[in-house]
């Protein structure tokens, strides 16, 4: 039982959304063998605990959560994609946040439009207008996200945001286009949210901030509190935390290190941590931390982005973990594993194999 997926190597170099914290696991991952279990990450034994006060997401649970809409079903971060998983019954969608020339917060995961749309660029070189104009399922490939280069059969969704292809009934061609972060937000006035904070490159800190600070002042005015704000930059964390502190946080590589590696708590604001299942064949997401997560009062969410297979077993095996949700490029699939198991969602009853 299961759909596998296969992840073309180009696919997994491209697609991995945090390599900094990947490697900071891994390097945390070979002290941990080096210096013993339990002496640089410690084990709690036990099972789920009882939600602490003070952080609602240990009680939203289990969550489907759409990574980038579904990115292996429904082309990357589009309100096509956003749409389709909820419609499937996701219980929340997951995306990345990046800002154009005009100070616009749209949703895209690369710093360049280059990848996945009929354009070329930075984001933040180009207008709003510009950038909502693009094909933002150009180069979408069902099963292997975004693929530049192949034939033009292979892309079945390709024209429908320039009126050169119909959309699929019930949706329309602005939903191919790449969103205004507003626009999902009025989309889905009921549905949580996890945004991660992109930049243009890495070593460009400044750009992370200037995006937190865009979307600080955006969650300020929205007043909505079911989000998690997340990005692999610390820097833009502590800027976005400190203008919006009602907002819960998933940290970024170095608070995830200094967990991993010595149980420092991560900053003020923190309630998800949000790891992978595993880097280079070592397991990252295992019942152990989980478990050790949930005693210190964090909810834990999984990505896999390549970094590991993603199929029904993989899922499977996450549930059995206590993991608190999954960021699913299937989330179809997931969906479907869900409804067979009678897993427990926010606000329906159901199996929790977690509590004892």
């Amino acid at each position: 039982m299961g759909v596998a997926v296969s992840y073309e190597r180009d696919h997994v170099a491209r697609a991995v959304r945090r390599p900094s914290v990947v490697m900071a696991l891994f390097v945390t991952l070979l002290l941990a063998v080096v210096v013993g279990p339990g002496s640089a990450v410690p084990a709690l034994a036990g099972g789920r605990h009882h939600a602490p006060e003070g952080n609602p997401w240990l009680q939203r649970r289990f969550l489907n959560m759409a990574h980038a809409g579904g990115e292996s079903e429904a082309p990357a971060d589009t309100l096509y994609a956003f749409k389709r998983a909820v419609s499937l019954g996701a219980d929340m969608v997951e995306l990345d946040v990046e800002s154009t020339s005009d100070d616009r917060l749209v949703v895209m995961h690369n710093s360049s439009v280059d990848e996945t749309t009929d354009g070329t660029g930075l984001v933040r070189d180009l207008t709003y207008r510009q950038v909502h104009a693009l094909d933002a399922a150009y180069n979408f490939v069902p099963g292997r996200s975004a693929v530049p280069g192949l034939p033009p059969a292979s892309y079945p969704l390709r024209g429908v945001r320039t009126h050169h292809r119909k959309p699929p009934r019930g949706y329309q061609a602005s939903d191919f286009s790449i969103p205004a972060l507003r626009d999902v937000f009025r989309t889905f006035r009921h549905v949580p949210i996890n945004v991660e904070i992109k930049g243009t490159s890495d070593t460009d800190v400044a750009s992370f901030e200037h995006n937190a600070r865009l979307l600080a002042a955006f969650l300020n005015r929205a007043g909505r509190t079911d989000v998690i704000v997340t990005s692999f930059n610390d820097t833009a964390l502590a800027t976005f935390h400190r203008l919006a502190p009602r907002i819960a946080l998933a940290p970024g590589q170095n608070e995830l290190l200094a967990y991993f590696l010595a149980g420092t708590r991560p900053m003020d604001g923190t309630k998800a941590l949000q790891i992978p299942v595993r880097y280079n064949g070592l397991p990252v997401a295992t019942p152990e931390f989980i478990s050790r997560a949930h005693a210190d009062g964090y909810a834990v969410h999984v990505w896999f982005s390549g970094t590991a297979p993603e199929d029904e077993a993989a899922y499977s095996t996450l549930i059995d973990a206590c993991a608190d949700g999954i960021m699913a490029a299937w989330p179809a699939v997931l969906e479907r594993l869900l409804d067979e198991r009678h897993i427990a969602r926010p606000g329906t009853r159901g199996i929790d194999p977690c509590r004892h």
